[in-house]
Parts: structure tokens; C-alpha cells; sequence
């Protein structure tokens, strides 16, 4: 990365699912992540549980002897629904504290291959970055092509002009663990001008207003 600016970055957010999926591949995917962000030097957070890729991840961060925080909903904990989170564990009440609470937590987001909860949670760290709410880089792990379609779609999105060629520019991807990583750390956040002056503090009642031309 010679050249080139490095984002300060010490906790990664991994999302990804809590089933291990078809490809062993996306196991062992989930562990080299893991190792890669152990080795150099980064803590996780995660949502909770030692359930399928989730569980990879965050064992193979802790046996780097990095520390690993699970965010989880209460209601996941009951009955030993997920598993016993690897590391030190945060219950919160609802699925919208968590991701609030993973962003504020965070340095840095990846997602791997999961299901429509991982989708949720990628695309809303996109949507809040798109609106200024935060400036963190967003990355897609794309193990054996699993995320093509979903890329192509957002391109498709961008061709239709329901989203803009700076929005385009917050997600992120790669193929391998630290490829994807050394994307973040050179990631330069591009606000959008009119979006950026919106104001989203606790206290503020009142929104600035925004030109209706813009592509939400």
C-alpha cells in the first residue's frame, strides 16, 4: 500500500450467516477471515453466538488472542439459541440497538456470504453511510463469486440512476481476506454534498430540507 493513506482502523464488524451454507468454502473462508484480522492486529465485533460462518470467524479472531465483542438481542439467548459467543457479549433488546451499537462500535464493516439478516445489515451501513450518518468503509468478502449478483445489481441500480456513481463508490469488494482489508484501510469517504448537512443528533427535531432531485 505504498503510496497510498492508511485508515486508522481497530475493530472490524464481520456480518455474516449464522448457517455455514452449500460450499465448504464459505467455512473456510470465515476462518481465514478470521486469521487475517488476527494476525494483523484487529479486533471483532460480531452479532453473537458460535453458530455457522458467525462461529468461524469469531474463533479463529480469539485464538489470535485479539478481543471479540458479540452484540446480541436478547431474545437469541434464551434456550442457548445460538450458541455461547466467543468472547465478551453485550445483550441488547432489539435487532436495531445491535446494528446501532455495531456501528458506533466499529471501525469498519465486512460482510460475508449469509442471508437476508446479513443483507439487512450491509445495506443498512450503506444506506447511513449514503445519508453522512457515518463514514466507515463497507466491504463484501466475494468467496467463489457468491456476492456477483447482488454486485451486478447495484451496477444495474447505478445505470438506472436510482443510485448515484459517488454512492456507488461506499461498497467495497474483494476476493480475498486481505485484499478486502487493505481496501478499507485506503478507503476515502465521499460525502454527498447536500446530504452531508443533515443534522442527526438526538436532539435534532428538525431536519435540513433536501432537493427533491436527490436519488435515495
Amino acid at each position: 500500500m505504498e503510496g497510498v493513506s492508511v485508515r486508522k482502523i481497530k475493530k472490524i464488524c464481520v456480518f455474516c450467516g449464522a448457517n455455514s451454507g452449500k460450499d465448504v468454502a464459505f467455512v473456510n473462508a470465515a476462518f481465514h477471515l478470521g486469521e487475517v484480522l488476527g494476525k494483523r492486529k484487529f479486533d471483532l465485533v460480531y452479532g453473537g453466538g458460535k453458530l455457522g460462518l458467525m462461529g468461524c470467524v469469531s474463533t479463529a479472531v480469539a485464538q489470535h488472542e485479539r478481543q471479540v465483542l458479540g452484540i446480541i438481542p436478547s431474545a437469541f439467548t434464551v434456550n442457548n439459541l445460538v450458541g455461547e459467543t466467543c468472547g465478551k457479549e453485550i445483550k441488547v433488546a432489539t435487532m436495531q440497538e445491535r446494528l446501532v451499537m455495531m456501528m458506533e462500535l466499529s471501525d469498519a464493516f465486512i460482510a460475508l456470504p449469509g442471508g437476508f439478516g446479513t443483507l439487512e445489515e450491509l445495506f443498512q451501513m450503506i444506506s447511513w453511510a449514503q445519508l453522512s450518518i457515518h463514514n466507515k468503509p463497507i466491504g463484501v468478502l466475494n468467496i467463489n463469486g457468491f456476492f456477483n449478483g447482488l454486485l451486478s445489481f447495484v451496477d444495474h441500480a447505478v445505470k438506472q440512476e436510482f443510485i448515484t456513481p459517488r454512492a456507488r463508490k461506499i461498497l467495497i469488494s474483494a476476493t480475498t481476506a486481505d485484499e478486502l482489508v487493505d481496501k478499507l484501510q485506503a478507503f476515502r469517504f465521499e460525502p454527498d454534498p447536500a446530504l452531508s448537512k443533515l443534522k442527526w443528533s438526538p436532539s435534532s427535531s428538525q431536519k435540513e430540507k433536501l432537493d427533491l432531485t436527490l436519488r435515495l
